[in-house]
């Protein structure tokens, strides 16, 4: 299935139906008189955020939704019937912006959330409603009114607790599938990941989801490389995770592009809680690690956490320090048991 997070649509609730315009005849019954009937309501336009959607793919081939009319009301006072609503249906995580996407409209957080966007018309009054002492025979209707009609955009924050951000091939795909059950592509170069990825991550008992989102460079803010548009995924994140590549040319210098680029783009994720870690150390000896450890931490980090998302060594004291930030409510369906994973040494990798 194809990723797309933003969607321009058009939106119409349906139009009142018509009050009719009839009069009582029947054999042998006397006074008559009106008995039109009132038309029906419009359908409303209504979004309801469900589960198992994780895009909006489905609105490059639908732009236009319009609910249907309201009924035309009938003699013998029957007022028409009303206009089932239109339910769009979108992911948990999309918000609704005004067409010059200038102010959210709504924001859609949970599952079964619904919100009741535009109003159909109200239905017209028939010509029974319009009698009166001086007026007996009335022979005037309203039309129904009609309805709402709007453009609006549509984006998707992805909801996950837990980011991945880092330079381009800094190994963030191979560490999400290392530690959840994403299958992300894998390669020896740089943007092989073109689209966030999500994956549950299983741990200690807690179930979390982790957000990958495709590598930053220097100038992303300005549009360099694929840009900053997928940053506002990880906005939702209670806690960051910072992959930084040992082997890369300067592991400093790596922190720091990613940091400005998260500053520069706002959205709260500059102050937005960090895990630094270092990948890639089945490539490297200790003494390395702790050298470039110490760089970072003059660079800002409370913490360096060395990993190897190809081995798995490091892994657990990562997620360990996860969990601190995650709310203690335990999502997972089973109460897993509490394992200390060690490397092939049997020796536990901890924080730098």
């Amino acid at each position: 299935m194809h990723f797309l997070d933003q969607a321009k649509i058009y939106l119409k609730s349906g139009a009142g139906g018509p009050g009719a315009v009839s009069f009582r005849r029947e054999a042998y019954v006397e006074f008559g008189g009106p008995d039109g009937g009132n038309g029906g309501k419009g359908g409303d336009i209504v979004f309801e955020a469900v589960q198992g959607l994780n895009t909006l793919i489905d609105f490059r081939y639908a732009q236009h939704f319009k609910a249907k009319r309201g009924n035309h009301g009938q003699g013998k006072n029957r007022t028409g019937a009303g206009a089932s609503d239109l339910v769009i249906e979108v992911p948990v995580g999309t918000q609704v912006l005004s067409e010059d996407k200038e102010e959210v409209l709504a924001d859609f957080t949970e599952i079964g959330q619904r919100v009741t966007f535009l109003e159909g018309g109200r239905g017209g009054r028939g010509n029974a409603s319009y009698k009166s002492a001086t007026n007996r025979a009335p022979r005037q209707h309203q039309p129904g009114e009609p309805g709402e009609e709007m453009w609006v955009w549509l984006r998707l924050k992805l909801l996950a607790d837990v980011g991945l951000v880092g330079l381009p091939n800094a190994g963030k795909s191979t560490f999400i599938n290392a530690v959840s059950n994403a299958r992300a592509k894998v390669g020896d170069y740089a943007f092989t990941t073109l689209v966030p990825k999500l994956g549950v991550v299983q741990h200690k008992g807690r179930e979390f989801v982790l957000a990958d989102i495709p590598g930053l460079i220097s100038g992303a803010a300005e549009g360099a490389g694929i840009g900053d548009r997928f940053l506002g995924h990880i906005e939702r994140c209670r806690v960051l995770i910072h992959l930084i590549d040992i082997a890369g040319d300067d592991p400093a210098a790596a922190m720091r592009t990613v940091e400005e680029e998260l500053a520069a783009y706002g959205g709260g994720l500059e102050g937005k809680p960090r895990l630094v870690a270092l990948n890639k150390m089945d490539l490297a000896d200790e003494e390395l690690g702790e050298g470039f450890a110490d760089e970072l931490k003059a660079e800002g980090a409370d913490q360096v956490f060395p990993v190897s998302g190809a081995s798995g060594a490091g892994i657990e004291a990562l997620l360990d320090a996860v969990l601190a930030y995650l709310p203690s409510k335990t999502t997972s369906e089973t109460n897993a048991a509490e394992v200390e994973d060690e490397d092939e040494d049997g020796a536990e990798w901890s924080p730098i």
